[in-house]
């Protein structure tokens, strides 16, 4: 579940976990109603950002806990505690308590706490937002890795596109507490239902203009800084209505061929960012002072001069017209 603070990601997550009430509809686990089930009762294992580790127990205490609660057995707990310990690779850490490990030891303690009683359902709400970049990039992994050996079900929470991306086989998009799109994440980046998905997910350039005409799956946008482009139409209402293009940097080419691309424009580049292996590009095109394109450190192109000018061009199926 991705999108801004306040979109209602928590709520949601908080309405499954059963520590907040659903005002409409039902929920549902493994086809089974559990609006009116107690949280302690719904087979579900929680993770929060701040850990929630008990501070007085070590490791192996804090694993055990919740077995305990389902009164198993001394050894069925032994076992369980030693296969969630190895899982998140912390064997031998049993005896610790949760001040004597790092950010990421504890993070993965809370993870396996979470596994240990084989929930049917894992909720996680922003887990590695306290992570340095390193640790929560490795965190995200070793997560991924976790649920393919495992195969249970993870619901996860963030506002930080790159880690949905990562991470999910699908993403929901929250905005004002309603679900734009629900896809998977390659279906998001390349193909937004809606202006406000295309904004949130990965870098994006828009140009907003009046639909001139619209030809089946084309149509034809006259944009408000100059020029008229050809796209696809993706969420267009009708002939005079307002609309917003959607068009990824990577996606633009800098000197095509002559007539090999539907829609070219003059560019005046702004600014040249080198970025290692692509050179990031700021460019004034169609009255878009903060155009940018991607342009891989391979290329020629990387010989492009601040001030001066190029041409650049892109395909009308890249270029995506989306809702005013």
């Amino acid at each position: 579940m991705l999108g801004p603070s306040g979109s209602g990601k928590t709520t949601c997550l908080m309405m499954l976990a059963g520590f907040e009430p659903a005002t409409h509809g039902e929920i549902t686990l493994d086809g089974q109603p559990i609006n009116h089930v107690p949280p302690h009762r719904r087979g579900i294992g929680m993770v929060f950002q701040n850990y929630a580790l008990f501070p007085h127990m070590s490791v192996a205490e804090n694993l055990a806990f919740p077995l305990q609660v389902r009164k198993m057995d001394k050894s069925e707990i032994e076992t369980r505690v030693n296969r969630a310990l190895d899982m998140v690779q912390l064997g031998g850490f049993g005896g610790r308590r949760p001040a004597q490990l790092s950010g990421g030891q504890q993070q993965r303690v809370a993870v396996a706490r979470a596994l240990v009683f084989d929930p049917v359902l894992v909720l996680m709400d922003e887990p590695l937002g306290a992570l340095d970049k390193q640790l929560r990039e490795q965190m995200q992994y070793e997560i991924k890795h976790i649920h393919e050996n495992l195969g249970i079900t993870m619901v996860y929470v963030t506002h930080d596109q790159s880690e949905a991306l990562t991470m999910s086989d699908r993403i929901a998009v929250f905005n004002d507490g309603v679900i734009q799109q629900l896809a998977p994440p390659d279906d998001l980046y390349e193909r937004p239902d809606n202006a406000f998905v295309a904004q949130f997910i990965g870098e994006n350039n828009t140009l907003s203009g009046t639909v001139k005409e619209i030809n089946g799956e084309s149509c034809v946008v006259e944009v408000d800084g100059g020029g008229t482009v050809r796209a696809l139409k993706v969420n267009v209402d009708a002939v005079g209505s307002r609309s917003t293009l959607s068009l990824r940097p990577e996606r633009v080419e800098v000197n095509p061929e002559n007539g090999s691309l539907p829609n070219v424009f003059e560019a005046k580049i702004e600014e040249l960012i080198y970025l290692g292996d692509h050179i990031r590009t700021r460019a004034s095109v169609c009255g878009q002072e903060d155009f940018i394109v991607k342009i891989p450190n391979a290329s020629h192109h990387a010989q492009l001069e601040e001030g001066a000018t190029a041409q650049f061009g892109w395909n009308m199926e890249d270029c995506r017209a989306l809702d005013g």
